[in-house]
């Protein structure tokens, strides 16, 4: 059912008949629903589908850092549409159907703050990551009160473990707790930054894959 939430020549929420209204980006966007269609999908719909499903389950369930990290990415999209774009046309490898996510490649963030110098991790304690990094010297978009946000996937779980505002610039390292079960797995590592007022964002970096002890 839809919603006439100003009166009969105001704003549409919902769907009525094949009619479907919704707001992105403060704006009432006015749609008719897909008609179906009887005919076998090509060979490119297929693959698109198969391309579509991959990035979408894998960035689903980082929807709560996408919305922090694409949300001044394109002012025409919702920040999990324009991450769900950027990652389709960049973050694919393989053939069909066994395409897969290419990890460095992946981003959760896009904007112009300034990343630090020589981010590092080490592993040297049982199910935790140690992020280091070292200061922004010279004219830096950047303060010291930027936080950081970690995110870390266990490709052999399927899990993620996401932190937000984890650690600030100046702290200069972060002690990341994993679970105990992931002990022995490789994992994904990345992280990115936005400032103490949320208005600005760094892109989200890749530091490769790390064995945990």
């Amino acid at each position: 059912m839809g919603f006439l939430s100003g009166g009969p020549y105001y704003d549409m929420i919902g769907r009525t008949g094949n009619n479907v209204g919704r707001r992105v980006k403060g704006k009432n966007v006015f749609s008719m629903r897909p008609s179906k269609s009887n005919k076998a999908p090509t060979v490119a719909q297929v693959n698109q589908r198969l391309r579509f499903e991959l990035v979408a389950s894998w960035l689903r369930r980082l929807g709560s850092v996408i919305d922090i990290g694409f949300k001044e990415y394109d002012a025409q999209m919702s920040a999990r549409n324009a991450a769900f774009s950027y990652n389709v046309l960049h973050a694919i490898t393989g053939v069909t159907p066994n395409y897969t996510i290419d990890y460095a490649k992946v981003m959760f963030s896009k904007g112009p703050l300034d990343l630090p110098n020589d981010p590092q991790i080490n592993v040297a304690t049982a199910a935790k990551l140690d992020y280091s990094w070292a200061a922004t010297t010279g004219d830096s978009n950047g303060l010291a009160t930027d936080k950081f946000s970690f995110v870390v996937f266990n490709p052999s779980k399927n899990k993620f473990v996401t932190l937000k505002g984890g650690a600030v610039r100046s702290a200069l390292a972060y002690s990341l707790q994993l679970p105990g079960d992931f002990s022995g797995d490789t994992v994904e590592a990345y992280f990115s930054i936005v400032s103490a007022d949320g208005k600005m964002v760094s892109d989200s970096v890749y530091i490769g894959p790390f064995i945990v002890l």
